[in-house]
């Protein structure tokens, strides 16, 4: 699911008052990043995610990585903190 603009400043916007909820080391996309964002998703649905300083990789296209591998959606990236989205309708109930 591709977000429309309108959607992504909403969530933007929701994003702003968020706290930092993944932190992505030295070592980048790795399968406990993967399990520890994937279950950030199912439980919040909206996530900000933080690099390091030693993350050896430009923020946007890591992210842009990790939201694939966890099917979601990059909200935004500025500097070295993203934001990724993923729809869980089970939270809606």
């Amino acid at each position: 699911m591709t977000l429309t603009s309108k959607e992504r400043a909403e969530l933007r916007a929701q994003a702003h008052h968020l706290a930092v909820t993944v932190h992505v080391g030295h070592q980048g996309l790795t399968e406990t990043l993967k399990r520890s964002l994937d279950d950030a998703l199912r439980t919040k649905e909206l996530v900000k995610i933080q690099f390091s300083k030693n993350f050896d990789g430009k923020p946007k296209e890591v992210a842009n990585d990790i939201a694939g591998a966890v099917s979601a959606d990059v909200v935004q990236t500025i500097g070295r903190t993203a934001t990724v989205y993923r729809e869980n309708p089970a939270l809606r109930k």
